[in-house]
């Protein structure tokens, strides 16, 4: 299997996943433009994409819906909630409505040879979801966009070889920073955005020997930075309950602007 961040933060997302037989995009919040131009990085093109997963209809995460669905036809797996707000929004235009396909938290279900969960989240959106995705005895978890996390969702993030998750602010810099006060009460809540310490204290929660790689995600332009969530999130790890340290697996952010470094596994 290969996963990697064709864009990640606040202002668009976009995650390639795929086997050698099945290829999938989870969101498409980016122009459709960069979103062929990340794939033919990844040697692909947009007829190659099996399917688009949706984790919610925020519009960092789906302004390029229409234009790729539209353009290949490409069936996109949400729930129902998500379908009905994106059906809802004119600036996506018309989506055929063959195209999509309703899915339900934790109810599996295949593309190609691959299978995949939806995970329930707590987010500030219709029927958001996270997706842990399984294939050729190998799995990844995609979790952003929550406020919080729980039991629940450690036990579906278990056991993974790759994790993209979200350090979405920091702390004290969404506190001093410029946004309303309502704005910065929405973010740190429990439906907004997970800070780089709670992403620090859920890798302790999900971390083992064999997981192979790390992504931090979805950051915020205005309250982080690369570094800061990078070098907090590991300090939280090496400071945690748990037998390793921040240093004892590959973390790396993934980009805002451009492609990430593709991860097989």
């Amino acid at each position: 299997m290969r996963m990697c961040s064709i864009a990640s933060g606040s202002s668009g997302n976009c995650i390639y996943i795929g086997s050698d037989k099945t290829h999938l995009i989870v969101d498409v919040g980016i122009s459709g433009k960069r979103v062929e131009s990340g794939l033919r990085e990844l040697e692909l093109a947009g007829g190659d994409i099996d399917g688009i997963l949706l984790t919610h209809e925020h519009s960092d995460h789906v302004k390029g819906l229409g234009v790729i669905s539209r353009k290949y036809g490409l069936p996109i797996y949400a729930t129902e909630g998500t379908i009905r707000e994106v059906q809802g929004m004119a600036s996506l235009g018309a989506i055929d409505a063959g195209l999509f396909h309703i899915i339900q938290e934790d109810v599996p279900f295949g593309v190609g040879d691959l299978q995949i969960c939806p995970v329930h989240i707590s987010h500030d959106a219709a029927q958001p979801v996270a997706y842990r995705i399984e294939g050729q005895g190998k799995a990844a978890g995609i979790l952003t966009d929550l406020g919080k996390y729980d039991d629940y969702i450690v036990d579906n993030m278990k056991d993974l070889d790759v994790l993209l998750l979200e350090a979405n602010h920091d702390i004290h810099m969404l506190q001093v920073g410029s946004y309303p006060y309502p704005l910065k009460q929405r973010i740190a809540g429990e439906k907004g955005h997970l800070s780089n310490e709670l992403s620090g204290k859920f890798l302790c929660q999900v971390l083992h020997d064999k997981m192979k790689a790390i992504f931090l995600g979805h950051l915020s332009k205005e309250n982080n930075y690369e570094e800061l969530a990078y070098e907090t999130v590991k300090l939280e790890i090496t400071l945690g309950d748990v037998k390793y340290t921040g240093d004892d697996f590959p973390i790396e952010v993934a980009k805002r602007d451009c492609i990430s470094r593709a991860v097989a596994f």
